[in-house]
């Protein structure tokens, strides 16, 4: 029976049928072992088989391809962390709307993708990192770490405390990927290096100066000729951006500031009393000890311990005799470089300061009394306390009038809260009007606007209160916003009662505007023209000194301008060092725009390189550092970018 069976399930015929089985199942296998994008990621990144490395990257040769994608989660992720170091970063003036745009989704995105690609490739050169490597670099973060050492217990609390939460057994496997898709980068910015010869290259031109004159062309005269209507309507079409009208709102808002609040009653005698009772803790002096001592340190081993101890016996005993100078014993015997010479001399000491057995003891002493040994870490002490103090309470007749300034700056801002407190719970019952919540208050609604982003002004002005005119919530949905903070003490609630989106501006009003712009593009022009005609003349054979007499053009020698200098401006010094040097005798001549569409043109008649000798050598061999790690960097990149035109990468720019 079972022979037939066996018979009856070989050959082509069965291989067809098997096949055709096979086909309604490929509908419901996941689009991304077909080669597409998973429905929860955002990318894919695919390498072929390292011994097929032409393999296509259809179905089913893709099943042989190596894939790793990006989740909708993990992109997420670094996208909030990349907005969080933006915020952090620019302040107050981070606006969340326009961090949100693609461009800087897929920066982040394509951070991602290179990770993956990197990972994929050191996969595929069989790169894997040991336990030990894992341990080693766990070990040296300074967050897992108490007294500089690793601490179990302190590294499980930070990875629960992390978000998201991790177990070690997460951490690990997140560090080896790290690891191993860093490794190869990592060498290769690593294997960066700059030659003595490129080095003093570069010196020699940052060092660089170049002798120069300029001729400062007139301006161009004032365009007054009439413009036709199709030059307006060419012009308008053309720079369609530059006749917009901004985006603007008006607001409604009220404003709490505690300052114009009435002032709080001041507090009588029993209240100030009662905080005095409460607070009696803060009007004490802090409890001190003008101590002294005399270290005797000592290694771990039991015949050090006892040696050590011995002497610090012996050393107290000789600092009890009459006449004893405790001082010229702790020059003579201590071993704590910080108080020796000062004859063991540590100052006035504050509970909280010193190691515990060492604060017991001194805390338990009396003024003059010479105690020891007492045994810390560092060893064994002995210890004098010289003199005390602190430990004296302040009475209330003499902190009085600081309590009452506390007590009505307390009263104030209770009272402050107090109605800041009542106006949100009220909006919150109505969140799209603020003027019932206000009236129960009984303060003021105020209105401002339409105003831009750049016109904004008073608290429209402030980072926090533009952001929220401007938010996608306010201008949607209407509501009223949270409390937004100008200063202490002191917040607006605001409505958005009107929004006029970025919007072109109708030719019939930006007619004027295309007119001034059209005229001032042809006085550019003329300038620019009688500029290349002067070049011209130079090209020709004439001199700028003689043109310039000729023309009565205003010279301006520039003899030794140092790369950089900002002189006449800063594009002028751009475009002289990136023109060529003078051949012999013959100047290198340019031009470049100045101010206001005025130009002028210049003559190059003299590069002086760098002096390597005027740079100290600790300058040199930190620019040849600066160099290697350049090309160290740009060879990391150089082999990430290799790699990703050798993998399929594919993005679902819908998922961002």
């Amino acid at each position: 029976m079972l022979q037939k069976l066996r018979d009856k399930t070989s050959g082509w015929i069965v291989t067809v049928i098997v096949g055709l089985l096979m086909i309604p199942f490929l509908f419901v296998i996941d689009n991304s072992y077909l080669g597409g994008v998973g429905s929860q990621n955002v990318a894919k990144v695919s390498a072929p088989p390292t011994w097929w490395r032409s393999a296509p990257s259809w179905w089913p040769v893709s099943f042989l391809w190596s894939h790793h994608e990006i989740s909708v989660e993990d992109f997420r992720t670094r996208f909030e962390q990349a907005r969080m170091a933006a915020r952090e970063q620019q302040g107050d003036n981070f606006d969340p709307r326009e961090f949100e745009t693609t461009e800087n989704k897929l920066a982040v995105l394509d951070q991602l993708v290179d990770e993956q690609v990197v990972r994929l490739a050191a996969e595929q050169a069989h790169v894997v990192i040991g336990d030990k490597a894992v341990r080693d670099y766990i070990n040296g973060i300074e967050a897992f770490q108490r007294d500089g050492k690793f601490d179990p217990d302190q590294y499980r609390m930070v990875l629960a405390q992390s978000m998201p939460p991790r177990t070690p057994a997460m951490f690990e496997q997140v560090v080896r990927t790290s690891l191993q898709q860093s490794i190869i980068p990592t060498a290769l910015a690593e294997s960066g290096f700059a030659t003595k010869g490129e080095a003093e290259r570069m010196l020699k031109l940052l060092g660089e100066t170049r002798d120069v004159e300029f001729a400062l062309l007139p301006p161009a005269e004032v365009d007054t000729a009439p413009v036709s209507d199709a030059e307006i309507k060419q012009w308008y079409d053309g720079h369609a951006k530059d006749f917009l009208q901004p985006e603007s709102v008006s607001i409604e808002y009220v404003e709490l500031n505690a300052a114009s609040l009435p002032a709080a009653t001041p507090a009588d005698e029993a209240t100030l009393r009662k905080r005095y009772e409460d607070e009696k803790v803060r009007f004490v002096a802090p409890d001190q000890r003008l101590a002294s001592h005399i270290l005797i340190s000592a290694s771990s081993d039991e015949a050090s311990q006892k040696a050590a101890e011995a002497k610090a016996n012996k050393l107290a005993a000789d600092a009890k005799l009459p006449g004893a100078d405790f001082a010229a014993l702790a020059k003579a015997n201590s071993d704590d470089p910080g108080s020796k010479e000062a004859g063991g001399d540590l100052g006035w000491v504050e509970k909280g300061v010193m190691v515990k057995p060492f604060e017991d003891a001194l805390f338990a002493m009396k003024a003059g009394e010479i105690t020891g040994p007492v045994k810390t870490e560092f060893g064994y002490h002995v210890l004098m306390l010289r003199e005390i103090k602190g430990g004296e309470g302040r009475p209330f007749e003499e902190v009085r009038d600081q309590l009452a300034a506390e007590q009505l700056q307390a009263d104030s801002e209770r009272a402050f809260n107090e109605l800041s407190g009542r106006l949100v719970d009220l909006v919150y019952k109505n969140p799209t009007a603020l003027e019932p919540a206000a009236k129960e208050v009984g303060v003021p609604v105020q209105t401002m606007g339409p105003f831009t982003r750049a016109t904004a002004s008073g608290i429209a002005a402030t980072p926090a209160v533009l952001r929220a005119a401007f938010s996608d919530a306010l201008v949607e949905d209407g509501t009223v916003s949270d409390p937004i903070e100008i200063a202490p003490n002191h917040n607006v609630m605001i409505r958005v009662t009107a929004h006029t989106p970025e919007q072109a501006i109708p030719l019939e009003k930006a007619r004027e505007q295309v007119i001034a712009a059209v005229r001032a593009n042809r006085a550019e022009e003329a300038s620019k023209k009688a500029a290349d005609a002067l070049l011209a003349k130079l090209a020709a054979g004439q001199t700028l000194s003689a043109l310039a007499q000729e023309d009565k053009l205003q010279l301006l020698p520039m003899p030794g301008l140092p790369r950089g200098a900002p002189m006449p401006s800063a594009e002028a010094n751009r475009a002289v060092f990136s023109a060529a040097p003078p051949a012999g005798d013959k100047p290198s001549y340019g031009k470049v725009e100045v101010e206001g569409g005025r130009y002028a043109v210049f003559a190059l008649t003299k590069v002086t390189p760098g002096n390597i000798a005027e740079v100290p050598e600790q300058q040199q061999q930190m620019l040849k550092q600066q160099l290697s790690q350049i090309d160290g960097a740009a060879a990391a990149k150089a082999y990430v970018d290799g790699m990703r035109k050798h993998f399929k990468v594919q993005v679902q720019e819908s998922q961002l």
